[in-house]
Parts: C-alpha cells; sequence; structure tokens
C-alpha cells in the first residue's frame, strides 16, 4: 500500500526556468541553472521508475507498505530519504535511488565514479549516504517521536536494510576484489527477487515473533509519514540573485517642437489655442489572468516563452498548475 507519493518537482523547475529568463542573470548563472534543472529531472525519473516497481509488486498489498521522498529531521540532523518499504516483520528497507544514465563504476576501494560522454568523474558513495539515512531514522525511533508496536509490554525495534537502485538501462561496473556492501547495489527492475530472495534466506527465528498486523503496519507506516517536513529552497539566494529583478528604465517622452517666427506673428484660430496634450495610456499592470493577483516580470515572461500552454496569457505560479490555452 502506497502511504505517500513524492513531492512534485514541478514548481521547482518553474521557478529555476523563471529565473534564468531574468535581465539580470548572467550567462555562467544561467549555465548553473540549467545544470540544476537537469539534476532535479534525472532524479525524479530515477525515483519514478523505482517506484513504478514497487507499485507494481506492492502496491496493493496490505502486508507492505510505501512511503516516498521521506524528508525527516532529528535535531540538527536530515535525512532525505527516496523509499521506505516496511513489511509485518518490521523489516524496514531504506532505499537511495540514483538515475545514472551512462552507470556507476566502483573500485577497489568502495569509490564510485559516474561517467559523462563516457568519461568518469567522481561522486559520493551512496552506500555510506545510506548509512547515514539509516543512522538518523535509528536515532528518531530510539526517541520516542514514532510509537512503535509493542510485544509484551516491550517496542518491537525495526530491522533496517539498506539498497541501493540504479537505474535498469544504466551500467554498473564492480570491482574484481571482494568489497562489502556492494550486494546492495542493484537495478531497479531487480529489488522484488531481492528482497524476496532476502526473506526467504533469512533463519531468524525472532522474525515469527516479531511479525505484527495490517492495521498496527499501516498506523507505523502513516506515523511516519507525517514526519516528513518538505523544504522550500531560496533559489534566487542560492544563484546569487536579489529577490525581485531589477525595474527596467521607461522612455522619457519628447519635448514638443518650437513654434516658428511665422507661426507665432500669425498665429492662427487654431494655434492660438493650447494644443491638446496627448492622451497617455495607463501603465501596464502584470496581474493573473486567473485570479487577478499582481505577477512579478520573471513569472510572467516564462508564460510568454511558453504561448502554447498559456494561450499568451499571464499566470502566477499557483494558477499555473491548472492553467491551460483556450
Amino acid at each position: 500500500m502506497i502511504i505517500k507519493e513524492a513531492d512534485d518537482k514541478k514548481p521547482a523547475i518553474q521557478w529555476l526556468q523563471a529565473l534564468r529568463f531574468r535581465p539580470d542573470c548572467k550567462t555562467e548563472t544561467k549555465k548553473r541553472i540549467e545544470q540544476e534543472i537537469r539534476n532535479i529531472q534525472a532524479g525524479a525519473r530515477g525515483e519514478e521508475e523505482a517506484a513504478y516497481e514497487m507499485k507494481v509488486h506492492w502496491g496493493d498489498s496490505k502486508n507492505w507498505m510505501i512511503v516516498h521522498d521521506l524528508r525527516i529531521e532529528h535535531g540538527e540532523l536530515v535525512a532525505q530519504i527516496d523509499h521506505l518499504l516496511i513489511n509485518r516483520f518490521l523489516e524496514i528497507w531504506v532505499c537511495e535511488s540514483k538515475h545514472f544514465s551512462e552507470g556507476i563504476g566502483i573500485n577497489e576501494h568502495g569509490e564510485f565514479a559516474a561517467f559523462f560522454g563516457g568519461k568518469p568523474y567522481g561522486v559520493p558513495s551512496p552506500i555510506e549516504q545510506n548509512a547515514k539515512h539509516i543512522l538518523i531514522l535509528k536515532k528518531l525511533f530510539e526517541s520516542g517521536a514514532v510509537k512503535l508496536p509493542k510485544r509484551l509490554g516491550f517496542a518491537i525495534k525495526p530491522d533496517l536494510k539498506s539498497l541501493v537502485l540504479v537505474s535498469k538501462g544504466a551500467r554498473i561496473s564492480r570491482p574484481k576484489a571482494k568489497v562489502d556492501c556492494m550486494d546492495v547495489i542493484i537495478k531497479n527492475d531487480q529489488i522484488f527477487k531481492y528482497i524476496d530472495k532476502a526473506i526467504d534466506q533469512s533463519n531468524n527465528p525472532l522474525m515469527m515473533a516479531k511479525i505484527i498486523g495490517q492495521d498496527t503496519l499501516e498506523v507505523l507506516a502513516r506515523d511516519i509519514a507525517r514526519l516528513h517536513k518538505p523544504i522550500a529552497f531560496d533559489w534566487t539566494a542560492k544563484f546569487g540573485l536579489p529577490k525581485e529583478p531589477p525595474t527596467m528604465p521607461s522612455a522619457k517622452p519628447e519635448p514638443p517642437p518650437e513654434a516658428t517666427k511665422t507661426e507665432a506673428a500669425a498665429p492662427t484660430p487654431e494655434a492660438a489655442q493650447p494644443a491638446a496634450e496627448p492622451e497617455q495610456k495607463p501603465k501596464q499592470k502584470l496581474i493573473c489572468h486567473s485570479c487577478g493577483a499582481a505577477v512579478g516580470y520573471n513569472v510572467a515572461k516564462f508564460c510568454w516563452f511558453n504561448k502554447p500552454k498559456f494561450g499568451g496569457n499571464i499566470y502566477c505560479m499557483d494558477c499555473q498548475k491548472t492553467a491551460s490555452a483556450a
């Protein structure tokens, strides 16, 4: 059963795209923003691929609870967990999802490298990253922030297990020498087979003693999901831009030409009357076509660059989610 879906990444991408079109955004900053957008999109694709495999195998099961995209805080510690799989044996599979389009390589020291254009570049170890997530989860359970099921008056401690999920189309180059924890790196389409085999091979007699009911399992999973604390990024600060884009200077009207001496000496009846000042059009306000709220220049420009979707109209960021060209 799916308890929590992944948070929507589209608002963040829309913010970044709007920043990219700001007049004060320099070329180097634009490149950094474009890379950030690619990173978010790649991460979302990897998480979606893994989430689909979980939905196929456990989405309708009441013996398994699935929590996607969980951000938890414990004191000053923060864990951003891609997926949690919880079963009635109180096993919690903590899954770190990675999307490496060209694959990853691991050397005999457990160091990771990804590939771009066939060339390797170093990346942090997802195994160590997930180990930190598990440690923070343990501290969270020990603090009593989550009410754990009890047996004979004692709380049943969850068994936390690590998995690193890689895109099923990616290449995994493993070291020839034996390195600890390499078996936890699997492709997304292997997750059901891997976990099913791990459960079958477990000879721990305490597993049956720890089994909990389906209702208890769901309550536990929902208690964990309620700890989710999404973060709102200050993208303008991250890329060194001011909160508001600079105001574009408006052109000053030219003064009317001076009257000639002839016109001044013999004015016609019409010329004797003061010339009417040209009617000035009010300055156009940038407002949302749907709700009428004021819209910033960068948001308006994003709508103009997406005319097929918005029909040339301007929408605020909230209304963009439901707006479409008429």
